[in-house]
This record gives C-alpha cells, sequence and structure tokens, in this order.
C-alpha cells in the first residue's frame, strides 16, 4: 500500500505520474473549496524536472504525456468549475465558512469587472488560489460560455504548458536537479506567491488613495 499525500506533489508524482497531474490539476482548476487547497504551480513545475533526463538517469516521466496530462486537466476542470458557478454556484460560495475562499471570490468578481473577461481570465490562471475560484465565479457572473470557453483553454493551456516546459529547461540545464525536489517546489511557491503580493499592495495603495 502506497501512502500518499495529494497535497504533496513529490507524493502524487511519485504514485501516478502524469494521471496525478491531470487529476490535481483538474481539481485545483475548478472544484471550488477542494482544488483550493491542491498544489498546482507546485506540481507543474517538478513534473517538468522529472521529464528532464541525463546521461546517467533516464527521464523519469515522459515529457509529452505530463504536457498533454497538464494541459486536459486546466481545460476540463475549468469548464466543470464554470458549470458549478452556472448551476448553484451562488449557494455554495455563500455556505462556506473558509473566509480564505471567499477573500479569493471577491478578487475573482474585482478581476473580471477590472479587466474583462479574457485578460481575467488569462491573468486569473497564473494568480494561486484565484485561479481555483475564478472560474465558477465566471459561471455565477453569467460570462458567455463561448467567451469564458475560449479564453479560459487560452489560460489554461498557457500556463499548464509553460511551468511544466520550464521545469523541463531546467532539468535538462542543471545535473541531479531532481534529487532537489522539495527545496524546489520551496522556491516554487515563493514564487508563486509574487502576484498575491503585488495585488495587496495594489489594494492598499487603492485604499489609501480613496481616503
Amino acid at each position: 500500500m502506497i501512502a500518499v499525500n495529494p497535497l504533496n506533489s513529490a507524493s502524487v508524482l511519485a504514485a501516478f505520474g502524469a494521471i496525478g497531474v491531470l487529476v490535481v490539476i483538474f481539481a485545483e482548476s475548478g472544484l471550488l473549496v477542494v482544488g483550493f487547497f491542491l498544489p498546482g504551480d507546485t506540481l507543474l513545475f517538478p513534473a517538468g524536472v522529472l521529464c528532464a533526463g541525463s546521461a546517467q538517469q533516464p527521464p523519469r516521466l515522459a515529457l509529452w504525456q505530463v504536457l498533454l496530462c497538464a494541459a486536459v486537466g486546466a481545460v476540463v476542470g475549468g469548464q466543470v468549475g464554470y458549470l458549478i458557478g452556472r448551476h448553484g454556484g451562488r449557494a455554495l460560495l455563500a455556505r462556506t465558512s473558509s473566509s480564505r475562499v471567499k477573500a479569493a471570490a471577491a478578487r475573482a468578481e474585482e478581476l473580471l469587472a477590472r479587466y474583462g473577461h479574457g485578460k481575467a481570465l488569462v491573468i486569473g490562471r497564473f494568480v494561486p488560489l484565484l485561479r481555483t475560484v475564478l472560474h465558477p465565479v465566471a459561471g455565477v457572473l453569467g460570462v458567455p460560455v463561448r467567451t469564458f470557453t475560449l479564453w479560459q483553454t487560452v489560460g489554461g493551456v498557457l500556463w499548464s504548458q509553460l511551468l511544466v516546459l520550464a521545469g523541463y529547461s531546467l532539468g535538462t540545464s542543471v545535473p541531479h536537479l531532481e534529487d532537489y525536489l522539495l527545496p524546489l517546489v520551496a522556491v516554487v511557491v515563493a514564487l508563486s506567491m509574487l502576484p498575491l503580493l503585488f495585488e495587496a499592495r495594489r489594494a492598499r495603495r487603492d485604499s489609501r488613495g480613496s481616503r
């Protein structure tokens, strides 16, 4: 029996490989409260690293499989999240007791209003926490299906493929990088939080300017 921690990217990749990428990215892209706590950036980047081989070590994962699973998980998960929002998403958000989910939903609504549907759906994919609630919120707000499908697909494919390929590129450049997955995940977590920090600073500036 293999013990798997779904919150730990190394554990998921070791147990399930590319299929684990598909399932986790699907959940993180639209299953609201469940996906809110799953790794996204911190799964895709290490998965790309594990696709890089060397003269001494063959690739642990197939790059084409990881790229395909990441894209499918992101796009299908986003579409399911939208459908959840269209059919009962407002009530689900109202019932949740998580202040983080409610705050992320408010930021998602603000992002859609500030930048428009297309730009917001692409930008939101690259912001942790926000991307999980963005698609259900788009469904709640009644974003047109065609517009949503087009731009969430663009955002999902860009986000998933860029992160996997970035990990693959670094893995092929730095020997034995796969031996340092845990520190690497910590670095990715820190980098992925930068958009949230920038957004918090912008919100503080706006609140000061409105006084």
